[in-house]
């Protein structure tokens, strides 16, 4: 079994230590953080060992860098990562520009290092049985759709909302990786983007905590219109956006030449999906309840408006079948040509409203590997 060492030990890795619950082959036995009380908290609480970052790096007993660190700093801990010699599995999103992604997935290969990045949604219960269907035929050739996020901001329930509203930040690079790779799970690989972006407030007011009442700067753009033309011909537009405070729109809407499909929370692993043939007609519901990586698991009582009250969530799926796919000389699935294709959507995204002006897309990627019951049987409990 691979050991794996954890850089970032904020929030997010209590999410990975729970994984350990669902995934065989999950062996956490170290972690570092800049913050040293965090890190302590961590390895108390989970018995392992604390490490300074250059340290982990060079102990030699680690295989594989489970890097959970801020977003801006995704980039420079890869990188360290594989310039010593081990494999890294990483939070969303690879790094905030493409050029850094580009350079990582290339020094990777050239070191025959594994490099695998979040999210893993995609490869829960929603997301392959809504895959199922539509290879089925079920809904026809896909032509059109929608997708939506949009919530009011994190501001009025954390503490530190900041980094939310700076560069790093902002919905395409914090929920766009979600939708984009549930898209490319469905459809295969985009061609081009065309997107418009606003700003509705330049200031907001922090809800909760020791700052509670004061105002901070919103320093990139909150909410953007979308526009998706993937090469299979179907067209996807989209809403991202950290500015709306109610709405009913689904998360993902599809639709086919016999029918149309919608699709599950591309945060979540679970259902339900709904599909119709006909105009006014009725929809048919398929649940996720059964499925392995579908069912319900978590019960979650916060009441913040960006979470749902129950979910499926079985983060860490992507690190277990890389942990898997290392042991056995096979591609996994959350594999290097994908996690730079999404980002290579996102940074797309930005540059198109920034430029007034569709953007081709440089990259492309092969069709993701099915995840069957099998598949999973053999990295689960």
């Amino acid at each position: 079994m691979k050991n794996v060492g954890l850089i970032g030990c904020g929030h997010i890795s209590e999410t990975y230590f729970r994984s350990r619950e669902y995934f065989n082959n999950i062996n956490i036995t170290a972690c570092a953080d800049l913050n040293l009380e965090a890190a302590n908290k961590c390895a108390n609480e989970y018995d392992i060992i604390v490490k300074n970052v250059d340290d982990l790096l060079d102990d030699k007993s680690i295989d594989v860098i489970l890097n959970l660190t801020n977003p801006t700093a995704h980039y420079d801990t890869i990188k360290k990562t594989l310039l010593a010699g081990k494999h890294s599995y990483c939070e969303k999103p690879l790094a905030i520009q493409f050029d850094q992604g580009k350079e990582l997935i290339e020094l990777a290969n050239s070191k025959k290092l594994y490099i695998g990045n979040a999210p893993d949604t995609f490869l829960g219960g929603g997301g392959q049985l809504t895959k199922q269907i539509i290879d089925r035929g079920e809904v026809g050739d896909i032509k059109l759709g929608n997708f939506t996020f949009a919530f009011p901001g994190v501001q009025s329930w954390h503490p530190n909302p900041e980094p939310w509203f700076m560069q790093g930040g902002g919905p395409i690079l914090d929920m766009g990786p979600y939708y984009y790779t549930m898209l490319v799970n469905l459809l295969g690989p985009a061609k081009s983007i065309k997107s418009i972006s606003s700003t509705v407030s330049d200031f907001r007011k922090i809800g909760e905590g020791p700052k509670k009442g004061s105002d901070f700067k919103v320093e990139i753009p909150t909410s953007y219109y979308i526009v998706i033309e993937f090469k299979c011909q179907a067209v996807v537009q989209g809403f991202l956006s950290f500015d709306v405070i109610n709405h009913q729109s689904n998360f993902i809407d599809l639709y086919g030449t016999k029918g149309s499909i919608i699709g599950p929370d591309p945060n979540m692993f679970g259902g339900p999906i709904k599909v119709s043939f006909s105009e006014g007609g009725t929809w048919k519901e398929y649940s996720t309840e059964e499925m392995k990586l579908g069912k319900t698991n978590i019960f979650n009582k916060s009441g913040r408006s960006n979470e749902a009250p129950t979910n499926a969530n079985y983060r860490g799926v992507g690190l277990s079948d890389m942990l898997y796919c290392i042991e056995n000389n096979l591609e996994h699935r959350c594999n290097g040509e994908l996690v730079l294709h999404v980002l290579d959507m996102l940074d797309t995204t930005i540059k198109s409203a920034e430029q007034s002006k569709t953007l081709q897309l440089r990259t492309s990627c092969n069709e993701t590997r099915p995840f069957n019951e099998t598949d999973i049987n053999l990295i689960t409990k």
